[in-house]
């Protein structure tokens, strides 16, 4: 599922309102990751905090309906997009770090993580590593033959 821009639009929205709830600047900076739980029937993308309460919704028009298998393999990358895309505001919230941007299925059990907020290190798309076990094997395989 290709990502028209008013969905990006629609999910940034809902990723500032986010923001919104956890100012610069606060003293009182709480610690907890933000989960995304993606309806594909309703096409309600919600946010909510480690104590299960609701930071936003709203509505994605695109994933009304969606009756593809593979829904949550196709949002996590807009998501991911999106989130990376405001780097900038994810750093300067006042969430104790590191944290991290999760999708969740409807049970709340978490389907991929998408982003990791920290000042040395970040969660890599599994796509990039995709393969790596095998070729590390290969590797000590050989080492070990020589």
């Amino acid at each position: 599922m290709k990502a028209t821009s008013q969905t990006i639009q629609q999910i940034e929205r809902a990723l500032r309102k986010v923001a919104a709830k956890y100012p610069e600047g606060r003293e009182d900076t709480v610690l907890t990751d933000i989960h995304l739980q993606a309806k594909a029937e309703s096409g309600e993308l919600l946010a909510f905090n480690d104590d299960d309460e609701e930071l936003t919704r709203c509505v994605v028009e695109q994933w009304m309906g969606c009756q593809d298998e593979d829904f949550y393999d196709a949002v996590a990358p807009v998501l991911r997009q999106c989130i990376a895309g405001m780097k900038d505001v994810w750093d300067k919230l006042s969430i104790l770090k590191p944290y991290t941007f999760v999708l969740v299925d409807d049970e709340k059990e978490t389907v991929s993580d998408l982003y990791l907020v920290d000042d040395d290190a970040m969660i890599v798309d599994g796509e990039l590593l995709k393969g790596l076990d095998e070729d590390l094997d290969a590797f000590l395989k050989k080492l070990l033959e020589e």
